[in-house]
């Protein structure tokens, strides 16, 4: 589970970051003992240009890793529960959800569209996840295109 964290519970984070209650908000994965599961997520989603809410052992949020990490972002991932993915801000409780920029952009279809569609990197710089840099498409014998 390297680099996922847990809403309620107290997982460590590839980054070292706990995530037990604390009375102050030193880290934007700590969590205020009177905060509401809608009010956390909500703060996350905000906080972090790039962030996954999974299911543990979620094939798919591995998928959405590895894309995102090819790409050279590495999301902020988050692992609920049923009860926490309800909470989530959406008209269907999807996971894995990824939101970039605070807007939730859906699962694995809706990342692999944006990024065949050649939306992705765009939106990825825009919200500063990602350096802007010129990425040139290559043809199957490596010559730029496009």
């Amino acid at each position: 589970k390297e680099g996922m964290q847990g809403i309620g519970a107290g997982f460590v984070s590839s980054n070292e970051v706990e995530l037990s209650p604390t009375m102050s908000n030193s880290s934007s994965l700590s969590m205020e003992l009177d905060e509401s599961t809608e009010t956390r997520i909500q703060r996350l989603i905000s906080e972090h240009p790039v962030i996954i809410f999974t299911r543990s052992s979620c094939c798919m949020c591995h998928v959405m890793k590895n894309l995102l990490a090819t790409i050279g972002v590495h999301p902020t991932v988050i692992e609920l529960d049923d009860n926490e993915i309800a909470a989530l801000p959406l008209p269907d409780t999807i996971a894995p959800a990824a939101f970039i920029g605070g807007t939730c952009i859906g699962g694995l279809e809706s990342l692999v569209a944006l990024h065949v569609t050649g939306h992705l990197i765009p939106k990825l710089v825009q919200v500063g996840a990602l350096w802007e840099k010129k990425f040139v498409q290559k043809d199957i014998d490596g010559h730029g295109i496009g």
